[in-house]
């Protein structure tokens, strides 16, 4: 199973938040959806930041990356217009 790191990221910084063995990526970005809630709850003044969580391999490569202050589903949701009705 692969070895899967975790940092946050400021601006162009990158402070390691430690790694841990995941059985895949998806696994590993979950982790990083949920290191990215919790941190945005600890120190709310990073969402203004436009700070992230990232994961990365052994090998130091991007595999995914995570916003702490995403757009809410239902703000997203409301700029969708519906489509209209067929006449």
């Amino acid at each position: 199973m692969p070895y899967y790191y975790f940092d946050l990221v400021i601006g162009e910084e990158y402070k390691n938040q430690g790694g841990i063995i995941l059985e895949d990526l998806e696994l590993a970005s979950d982790r990083a959806d949920q290191l990215a809630v919790e941190l945005s709850l600890v120190r709310p003044e990073l969402k203004a930041k436009d700070c992230a969580v990232r994961v990365t391999d052994g090998d130091n490569n991007e595999l995914y990356r995570t916003p702490l202050d995403p757009i809410p589903r239902w703000k997203a949701a409301s700029h969708v217009r519906p489509p209209m009705p067929a006449r």
